[in-house]
């Protein structure tokens, strides 16, 4: 089944259920189960039977509640309910998500949501006990969370439903008076095209002739996939627009006014009319009309029923009077036989049948679906009233009565990101301390880089914090694979709560976007990462050990930079073709290995990471410098930054050579400017830039200093009459008093 988003959720929904039903047995959701029954109700539910006796029912999780997962994407489960509301299985049937395609194996996420298997629903959807909790799987927090609740939500508002469950929710249900539902024949409106196809109005099926050479393929037929329609594989098929022309609205939009009252004219009772419009290569007339005078091509069918059109059901219609529609290579208008019903106020669907010489005269055939649904605009929805008993309470009290506990239980559900971010209230709080510590460290730099001892100090017990707590245990470690999913939901829609049900990365890439503007890509890379503070304290620690350190040639590590934006660009690329494809790839990053599952992954991936560590043991932050696509990716909008708050002397790189040799990541250049895409803000220069020990320009500073002091001390003053003299650095006699007058000190241009 073909999916457009023009299609009724319904029947999209159903579609996804048949399909996915094919991945299972009645046995995974109860034992000795043989077969599936027919799909019931919308959201559609599948009952399963042994034999002639009913066990339960199947459903899909992301038919009845949101089960979106930090990829972006849904996570369909199919859920197995008996019905006494008990859940009796659940099978994992298809997801996007990163950590478990590649990462933590996909039996521990199942294994931990098979803890909601034999838990009773009912009084969860009465709201009389708070949902079950699942085991949490380190580094799969948001997965597993979205799963379980997914699966409560849904199990929850089926048994409400009153299709499942028995007690209160049934009674309820069956004490609601009965509604009917009608086509609203009074209201009446002229719309334009893009409206009518905008609400679902006219429903559309577009296929390329590669689609349906793709489809004959998957069908087994071969010969039918090679034997296509000439052209390109992305022209045209068939381009197909179906509409219920008999509600008055749709009738007089695509017909006109005139147009419409001839059909009415023409229509009996429980009669439809049905506008088919088409374009492409393919035609859904066929030619079989022409010779038997029946149009074999195209099918309406409902609950069951069906029919096919005949000549006499049939008007041709040169064109479409909705404004902004456009122009077809055939309209027809069909009117239902007299022998089948069709509710419009139901969902039917309209079978295009393709058919394709295969060898000699045999054909191959294949059917695609249209599934309409009528707008609710055009519906009218009554209460039929129902006779009570004396002295029996109405239907409308009974509802109410029953009804108060799953109203209340639904007024109190709230999203699933709003109850992480309350879970997590205590680590919440610590990383916003850390944030505020880390701003206050930016803000008074120069106040902690003059006392270099204690500044170094402060930022081991930092980098110690964020590997520990925030990298190993927290799990928060940024990722380009971040980067990828934000910008295909701006593409493909974007929604705040993918993004905020993991509490802790939201606020740091929040916080990470901060930095970005005020100092570039520093506060993340050389403060936030953990993997990177892995890297500087392993190599901290292979410097105390006097483990000799390389040093690239400048030559050489200048053009070592790019590969990380390659890298990054690939991803990037990557990802307008497949997501899922560039998040494998996104393996490049050894975070998840090191920080996520802490190394507990299959060898390949354990020593790739560790490679890279031992790497670092001799050029340090080796992966930072030259691999890493998130500091590429971070160092393109760094460029931005509001503040440049590491202070050069004039003599930097010419003569002075000193922080440019000392930088830990090399990004000083020779001629002494610091390239922010690579400074990751560890400070260390700026801790030479006010040492008047080790910094040349401050040592000569500090000399003179020193010098005219000496100068000025009492031990240099003479008892002679006459002014005491001293010879300067340029060779002439200048007056002692002079020597120490403001007006010879040196000057910051001197220095």
């Amino acid at each position: 089944m073909i999916c457009s988003a023009l299609w009724s959720q319904a029947a999209c929904a159903a579609g996804d259920l048949a399909n996915y039903l094919a991945k299972a047995s009645p046995a995974d959701f109860f034992p000795g189960a043989d077969r599936f029954g027919p799909l019931q109700g919308d959201p559609p539910v599948v009952p399963v039977y042994r034999g002639d006796q009913l066990q339960g029912f199947v459903y899909l999780n992301s038919d009845f509640a949101n089960a979106v997962g930090y990829s972006g994407k849904p996570i369909h489960i199919l859920v197995g309910i008996d019905p006494k509301g008990i859940v009796t299985a659940v099978k994992l049937i298809d997801h996007k998500e990163p950590i478990v395609l590649v990462g933590i194996p996909e039996a521990r996420i199942v294994a931990a949501v098979n803890g909601l298997i034999g838990k009773d629903m009912k009084p969860v959807a009465r709201g009389t006990e708070p949902p079950p909790q699942v085991d949490i799987v380190s580094g799969a927090t948001v997965t597993v969370l979205v799963m379980s609740d997914s699966i409560v939500r849904s199990a929850s508002k089926l048994i409400r439903s009153g299709r499942i469950g028995g007690g209160d929710a049934v009674a309820a249900a069956s004490a609601l008076p009965p509604v009917t539902k009608t086509v609203d024949l009074e209201h009446s409106e002229v719309r334009d095209w893009t409206s009518l196809v905008g609400d679902g109005s006219v429903r559309r099926l577009h296929l390329s002739i590669g689609d349906v050479d793709d489809a004959f393929a998957k069908s087994g037929s071969a010969a039918a996939a090679r034997n296509s329609e000439p052209g390109e594989a992305s022209d045209t098929f068939i381009d197909l627009y179906v509409a219920l022309a008999s509600v008055p609205t749709i009738g007089r939009s695509l017909l006109g006014d005139e147009a419409y009252e001839r059909l009415k004219g023409r229509l009996q009772p429980g009669q439809q009319a049905i506008v088919v419009a088409g374009n492409g290569a393919y035609s859904f007339k066929g030619s079989a009309y022409v010779r038997g005078g029946i149009f074999d091509r195209i099918e309406v069918l409902q609950e069951g029923s069906s029919t096919r059109f005949r000549d006499r059901n049939h008007t041709r219609l040169g064109g479409l009077a909705a404004a902004g529609a456009p122009e077809f290579k055939e309209i027809g208008l069909f009117v239902t036989p007299p022998e089948f019903t069709l509710d419009p106020t139901e969902p039917w669907q309209l079978k295009l049948l393709v058919q394709r010489a295969t060898v000699g005269r045999d054909k191959a055939f294949l059917t695609f679906d249209i599934n309409y649904d009528l707008p609710e605009r055009y519906v009218r929805r009554e209460q039929r009233a129902v006779t009570v008993p004396a002295g029996a309470p109405s239907p409308a009290t009974q509802t109410a009565a029953t009804a108060q506990p799953a109203e209340h239980a639904a007024d109190d559900e709230e999203p699933l990101w709003v109850r992480m971010w309350r879970s997590q209230a205590v680590s919440i709080a610590i990383t916003a301390v850390a944030l505020a510590m880390l701003t206050v460290i930016f803000f008074f730099q120069n106040f902690l880089v003059r006392r270099p001892v204690f500044y170094t100090w402060v930022r081991r017990l930092y980098l110690v914090f964020v590997l520990v707590w925030l990298g190993w245990y927290a799990n928060a470690q940024l990722s380009v694979v971040n980067v990828v999913t934000f910008a295909n939901a701006l593409v493909t829609g974007f929604h705040w709560e993918f993004f905020l049900a993991a509490p802790l990365i939201f606020i740091l890439w929040a916080a990470t976007a901060g930095g970005l503007l005020f100092w570039g890509r520093g506060p993340f890379c050389g403060w936030l990462c953990p993997f990177g503070a892995l890297q500087e304290l392993s190599n901290t620690v292979a410097k105390w050990l006097k483990v000799p350190q390389i040093t690239v040639p400048w030559g050489l590590h200048e053009r070592l930079w790019p590969i990380k934006y390659i890298i990054f660009l690939g991803l990037f690329g990557l990802s307008l073709y497949s997501v899922d494809l560039a998040e494998r790839f996104a393996e490049v990053e050894p975070f998840k290995t090191a920080i996520i599952l802490k190394f507990a992954r299959s060898w390949p991936f354990a020593l790739y990471a560790v490679a890279l560590l031992v790497i670092g043991l001799f050029i340090e932050r080796f992966f930072c410098r030259y691999l890493c696509p998130l500091g590429a990716a971070l160092a393109i909008p760094g460029r931005m930054r509001t503040f440049e708050w590491l202070r050069r002397w004039q003599e930097c790189g010419s003569p002075c050579q000193r922080c440019a040799k000392e930088c830990p990541v090399q990004s000083i250049h020779p001629e002494g400017h610091i390239n922010v895409n690579e400074c990751i803000y560890c400070m260390h220069c700026q801790e030479l830039y006010y040492d008047d020990h080790r910094c040349p320009h401050m040592i000569q500073v500090r000399l003179k200093r020193e010098k005219f002091a000496a100068m000025s001390s009492p031990s240099m003053r003479g008892g002679g009459a006459g002014p005491k003299t001293i010879i300067t650095h340029a060779g002439q006699p200048l007056p002692l008093t002079a020597a120490a007058s403001p007006e010879h000190s040196p000057s910051r241009s001197e220095t």
